[in-house]
């Protein structure tokens, strides 16, 4: 890995001169990469003087395709390196899928850098182009999210639901392939690489609660790092912001982790902010889904009473269901 200068560090207001450098970490799949350069070009487009070179990286979730990553283990799995990169000034800025950052980060960093949010539902990808409504009785489907799962379990229990690991490409592949009658995924993806004619229906929330923050990226980048901040918020979508920040203290007030389905989406409607959220076990057969509004300045307190109100509806009984049997 090639090791450029760090961006100087500059007074608000001081012009930063030509030539300096920005080092942008990443996951090295076509969707990470499509992400990446996106930001890249908004922040060159935005601020001539600074290059964004992009450094590749490799987390553990990337190497482990055999197993759903709920029995993996553990948060962070497709982040922790390019955490531990931001911390050892090998990187400047990171730019995750914001539904695989966990709701706590290491200390010394923070994800306060939200661009506008692309489409966050899931999208169905069908072999003989059936909606999700026309599918036959069991049906297989490919994914491996537990949310996913669980919330196709409640709706279609004759399904049969089988664990789909790798990129979109891999799972487009094994689609066509014939191993599964349909697949999920979300639709932001698909269309930041271009492919969304491959989606058959979007699913609503109503069918399929998103996962926390899908279809939106979340930058990384450390506290102290005035100036980084500065240049960042050129791409900030304050919209975005609200509704990611209220969905992300759901997760934190539950504790969540891949091991569970947890789901969550805000909306803004004027100055109402609108969040709703489920948990379930990954039968399907007990979900609690709940809906709370509250004002857009304070998203946080939103996302923790929702979950407050979610855990004391049961939810917090299923946790301790799902967390005693992994």
């Amino acid at each position: 890995m090639t090791v450029v200068p760090v961006l100087t560090v500059a007074p608000a207001g001081v012009d930063m001169g030509t030539g300096k450098k920005l080092r942008l970490g990443t996951r090295k799949s076509a969707l990470a990469l499509a992400q990446s350069c996106w930001v890249k070009e908004k922040i060159e487009t935005h601020w001539p003087e600074v290059n964004v070179d992009i450094v590749k990286f490799t987390t553990k979730g990337d190497k482990i395709l055999d197993v759903p990553l709920a029995q993996v283990g553990g948060k962070g799995l497709f982040v922790k390196e390019i955490e531990d990169a931001l911390l050892k000034k090998e990187a400047d800025i990171a730019v995750h899928s914001l539904k695989d950052v966990p709701a706590e980060l290491p200390e010394g960093l923070e994800v306060s850098i939200f661009p506008d949010r692309e489409d966050p539902k899931d999208a169905l990808i069908s072999r003989d182009g059936l909606r999700l409504e026309e599918l036959p009785e069991g049906a297989r489907i490919g994914t491996s999210s537990l949310r996913r799962i669980a919330q196709l379990k409640n709706a279609r229990p004759d399904f049969e639901v089988v664990s789909l690991r790798g990129n979109i490409d891999t799972r487009l592949r094994k689609l066509d392939e014939g191993q599964y009658d349909a697949i999920l995924l979300a639709a932001a993806g698909l269309r930041r690489l271009g492919l969304e004619q491959r989606i058959i229906q979007l699913l609503e929330p109503e069918v399929m609660l998103p996962a926390v923050g899908q279809g939106a990226l979340g930058i990384e980048f450390r506290s102290m790092d005035t100036e980084v901040k500065r240049i960042l918020d050129s791409i900030h979508h304050e919209e975005t912001s609200i509704c990611v920040r209220a969905e992300r203290a759901f997760l934190l007030k539950l504790e969540g982790g891949c091991q569970v389905p947890i789901g969550a989406f805000a909306q803004l409607k004027e100055e109402i902010l609108e969040l709703e959220g489920m948990v379930g076990d990954e039968a399907g057969t007990n979900i609690i889904r709940m809906k709370k509004q509250g004002t857009a300045d304070q998203p946080e307190t939103l996302g923790t009473i929702l979950g407050e109100e979610i855990l004391a509806a049961g939810g917090a009984e299923i946790l301790r269901e799902v967390y005693g049997a992994n």
